[in-house]
């Protein structure tokens, strides 16, 4: 199996079809296809279902698709990490979750302009559960993920702590509760929430146990823009940071009551592989990160973000 191969594999699946793909990898066409057959032979699958409207990938092609994005990726850090060792250049890919970006993101992405003009922040916006994954296959070089106590994979920095409240519509029937609720009282009303393995729904569950409660009828939305449509079609309420709803709140279309006895919380916590080295670039994206999300927390531009420590 070669570089060139994946390289050729990644390019038909992103392009959709072998005359595109021959077009941009300036490749001739038939010694793409001869390629495509060697590395289908060698793995013993057929990696792309070919038809006249371009190709599929089979499930063992998504499969190998996600590996060989992670494979040249890190070829790619390989090669960075050896042309620009003595100043930060190069692509680093952090992944976000959805419910952090929106305070994160575009505070890094201008810093990191300011900064490191040498360096190409791209950032992904995803569930937590998904980014874990790709930060240990290399897809990604950091994720800021939450302490859950299933961390030990990667090497972590706590960026934040971020208070968790109870949010819904302003003129529903939780208008009549006082600005704060107890946990019970959250945990008793309709409630939207992301699905177990994501986002706040993990911690929701260890401190609702760990006080002897439990989440009562749930909906799981793993979508940020879906569940605020939800909350205000008065389909529930939610517990979630202020940060992801800022905007609905300060409209006065969502209401805030903050949450007690006991108050819930969660760690952010940027993440990276304990197996694939960071470059130099990805290195000072992580301290600019962490600088950045200081910054936040001491100016309240982070919304109920605390700094740790």
């Amino acid at each position: 199996m070669e570089i060139r191969q994946l390289r050729y594999f990644v390019a038909i699946v992103d392009h959709g079809s072998l005359s595109r793909a021959a077009l941009v990898l300036h490749v001739a066409q038939p010694a793409l296809t001869q390629q495509l057959r060697h590395l289908e032979e060698e793995l013993g699958v057929q990696l792309l279902h070919r038809s006249a409207q371009g190709v599929l990938s089979t499930d063992a092609g998504k499969v190998f698709y996600d590996h060989a994005q992670a494979i040249l990726k890190q070829v790619a850090d390989a090669k960075q990490a050896v042309t620009h060792s003595a100043r930060p250049a190069g692509s680093v890919t952090l992944g976000l979750p959805h419910s952090v970006s929106g305070a994160l993101a575009l505070p890094l992405l201008t810093a990191a302009q300011q900064h490191y003009p040498d360096i190409t922040l791209q950032l992904t916006e995803e569930l937590t559960g998904n980014l874990a994954e790709q930060l240990k296959s290399g897809r990604v070089n950091l994720a800021v993920l939450f302490d859950d106590g299933q961390l030990t994979p990667f090497a972590t920095t706590p960026l934040a702590e971020e208070e968790l409240a109870y949010i819904c519509r302003a003129d529903g029937e939780d208008f009549k509760l006082g600005a704060s609720v107890t946990l019970a009282q959250a945990l008793g009303t309709k409630l939207i929430l992301p699905g177990l393995q994501h986002g706040v729904r993990p911690r929701i569950e260890a401190v609702a146990r760990a006080a002897g409660l439990h989440t009562g009828d749930v909906i799981e939305i793993n979508s940020i823009a879906i569940l605020k449509s939800a909350i205000l079609a008065g389909m529930g309420a939610t517990i979630l940071p202020v940060a992801p709803l800022l905007a609905e709140i300060e409209r006065g279309s969502m209401r805030v009551h903050s949450i007690h006895h006991p108050p819930i919380s969660r760690t952010a916590v940027l993440c990276a592989s304990r197996t694939i080295p960071l470059t130099n670039a990805a290195n000072a994206i992580s301290q600019l990160a962490l600088q950045v999300a200081q910054e936040l927390c001491r100016s309240g531009a982070w919304p109920g973000a605390r700094l740790l420590g």
